[in-house]
């Protein structure tokens, strides 16, 4: 695609580790320094790199089958497809625990795969991620508001994410 002739190089700062049921971020060490006082939040946002899909035809698609809207496409900026220009993911987690020696971020969930890179943690804080009036798409406005009520509703209503 055309645009911009910067690039900009990014380096993970660990991985997903995800495994029956259990779900961890290796931290390499150079960047352990960087977990301290993170156990003081509830959640954290880990930003990673869809590795899965870094292919030069998958980073040109601009829009996407939605698999959880019946006969709705739409551009990858609204929605959180791992096809898009630049592989970012992002997800909310909740924190259940850190040990900095170690270099382990013990999480509730992750939508990522094991083994996808983590390029950097943000701790959730509500004052700047949390938004009182929002709208969303008519295909998602029945999900749950909060996070915690996700699992329950997608499980029973069989939404399926494609993944």
């Amino acid at each position: 695609m055309g645009g911009s002739k910067d690039t900009y190089t990014v380096y993970p700062i660990g991985h997903v580790r995800a495994s029956e049921g259990a779900y961890r971020l290796e931290i390499l060490e150079p960047y352990r320094p960087a977990l301290r006082l993170l156990d003081r939040f509830s959640h954290v946002q880990v930003f990673f790199w869809f590795d899965q899909h870094d292919l030069d035809e998958l980073r040109s698609i601009m829009q996407a089958e939605l698999p959880y809207a019946d006969s709705v496409t739409a551009g990858v900026f609204a929605c959180k497809s791992p096809v898009r220009p630049n592989l970012i993911g992002l997800t909310t987690c909740a924190l259940l625990g850190v040990d900095e020696g170690a270099g382990i971020v013990r999480l509730a969930w992750i939508d990522a795969f094991d083994g996808t890179p983590v390029l950097d943690l943000k701790p959730y804080i509500p004052t700047s991620d949390r938004v009182r009036d929002v709208r969303v798409a008519p295909w998602c406005a029945e999900w749950p508001e909060w996070m915690e009520d996700a699992a329950a509703y997608f499980a029973a209503h069989e939404v399926d994410f494609g993944g």
